[in-house]
């Protein structure tokens, strides 16, 4: 690993707050970053101080003033060049997130994709910036709708996907016109600074200031500054929804603009009508890929009483097949989870559910020996449960599944909302009206909803979020560009009159 990082030119110890053409060294305290992977330290960094952070809104504020002034498609231009630079970097890149966060090499790859692609998309937003045009009701005059820069957005990111998140809203962010700074989770910062390097050495080709993209290092202190800085029209943040209910309330406090990404309590309901062939990969990757730390990882699964035997005798097959180990060995599906704090979280939710009633089906230990020293490699578990059990609508960041019974579809739709959360939900049936109906207004009350495929893997190319504790935003594709714009309604009176609206008069 020390290989790829001098490759990437981080070496081990770094120390710095900031990275690039205008870096500093912090006084903040020191994080030693080790891995999930094999308990090894990967190296150390330096945490930012408030004063830090100043520093760092100065350099954007400096650099968003030219930056503002560039054409949005000279804007993604530079987003090109930054996707072709990750794309030369993916192999390593994507090893660096898998050792630092513990995803599988797979996914660590998926996720550089994942930017790679956010890049493509942003390169063509940027010539499709489009505003409206108005009839006006007043002759000889002319109404229209247009978008400009908000200035420095804020990206707050979680450790589950340590690169791509940030992705999603800097390649947005940039072509609107805005400079951004990131502040990546402390535990995985290595794959932070690397995309930050990369990043700039793009800058330094075009002879451009690193003010454009940022990056400090820090703990709840640098998010909460960033959160109450009147210098941050926008926040972005990705994490509990704790953390965000935090963040929004010191937003909305300066009557600022926030972008949510919270937790989410996924479920998948299998219709009678359900391909279960198809349906058992889709369950077991969405509740044990990423060690059950993604966002849109499954958490419930809601199964026809005919159907429920059956698909639950599959996958305690399916569970009892999945090696766990080294996610850097393509042959293994399951990595571990991020630290110690997650394995005791894992611990105690099962501990939780069975006190309630739920039974153990499958799972349920924390491995030790060769190749698991760490100490952070769990069994992905499987519990028979009941909707009312209060474990089951609190999101736990580890490879657990509830499976539970129902008899009517309607039933399992008001299962499936019956939960704070509101992010990702899908629905396997062969049943048209089953699929629409789940589609409808009375349907799933989710961001995301889904027919015939998982509740993970969503697409850059959809706006990506989810409603209620969730937190409401969007982020990605779509129209989730105009999130981080303001938007300006203007009138041009080109007559030689002037008349007012609603036909009211004042004469002089």
């Amino acid at each position: 690993m020390q290989e790829i990082l001098k490759n990437l030119r981080l070496s081990a110890p770094y120390y710095s707050a900031s990275t690039g053409q205008n870096s500093w060294t912090s006084n903040g305290s020191e994080l030693k970053i080790t891995s999930p992977v094999d308990g090894a330290a990967i190296g150390n960094v330096n945490s930012a101080t408030e004063d830090d952070l100043n520093k760092i809104i100065g350099k954007a504020n400096e650099s968003f003033q030219l930056w503002r002034m560039m054409p949005a498609p000279q804007r993604g231009e530079i987003v090109r060049q930054f996707g072709d630079a990750l794309r030369e970097n993916k192999e390593e890149l994507g090893r660096l997130v898998s050792y630092e966060m513990g995803k599988s090499l797979q996914e660590g790859w998926g996720e550089v994709q994942e930017m790679i692609d956010i890049c493509d998309f942003a390169v063509g937003l940027s010539r499709q910036l489009y505003g409206l045009q108005m009839h006006s009701e007043r002759p000889g005059h002319r109404m229209m709708e247009q978008w400009h820069p908000l200035g420095i957005v804020g990206i707050i990111s979680a450790f589950n996907f340590p690169v791509a998140v940030w992705a999603w809203n800097s390649a947005i962010a940039w072509i609107c016109g805005n400079v951004c700074i990131w502040k990546p989770s402390e535990k995985t910062p290595f794959t932070a600074l690397a995309c930050q390097r990369i990043f700039v050495d793009v800058l330094k080709a075009n002879d451009l200031p690193e003010g454009i993209s940022s990056i400090i290092i820090g703990g709840r202190d640098i998010g909460k500054a960033m959160a109450e800085s009147k210098d941050i029209p926008l926040i972005s943040a990705t994490g509990s929804t704790r953390m965000g209910k935090s963040v929004a309330q010191a937003v909305a406090g300066r009557l600022g603009k926030s972008i949510l990404e919270l937790g989410g309590n996924n479920a998948i309901i299998i219709s009678d009508n359900a391909d279960l062939n198809h349906a058992v990969p889709a369950i077991v990757f969405g509740a044990v890929g990423t060690a059950g730390q993604r966002c849109t990882s499954t958490r419930r699964l809601i199964i026809h009483k005919d159907q429920y035997d059956t698909l639950v005798e599959k996958l305690v097959n399916a569970y009892g097949q999945l090696k766990i180990g080294d996610p850097l060995d393509q042959n293994n599906h399951v990595g571990p989870v991020i630290d110690h704090d997650a394995v005791e979280n894992y611990k105690k939710t099962i501990k939780t559910a069975k006190e309630q009633g739920g039974k153990i089906l499958c799972g349920d230990e924390v491995l030790t020996g060769d190749g698991y020293e760490s100490g952070c490699y769990l069994k992905p578990t499987i519990i028979a449960a009941t909707p009312d059990m209060q474990i089951v609508k609190h999101e736990t960041f580890a490879p657990i599944l509830y499976v539970m019974p129902y008899d009517e579809l309607n039933e399992a739709v008001d299962i499936q909302n019956g939960v704070p959360q509101g992010l990702s939900s899908a629905i396997f049936t062969l049943n048209v009206r089953e699929a629409e109906s789940f589609l409808s207004q009375t349907g799933s009350d989710c961001g995301i909803a889904n027919v015939n495929i998982g509740t993970s893997g969503a697409e850059i190319g959809g706006a990506f979020g989810g409603e209620k504790e969730t937190g409401g935003g969007r982020e990605s594709g779509s129209d989730a560009w105009k999130a981080y714009m303001r938007r300006q309604t203007c009138t041009i009176n080109y007559s030689d009159q002037l008349p007012l609206a609603q036909g009211i008069k004042f004469d002089l």
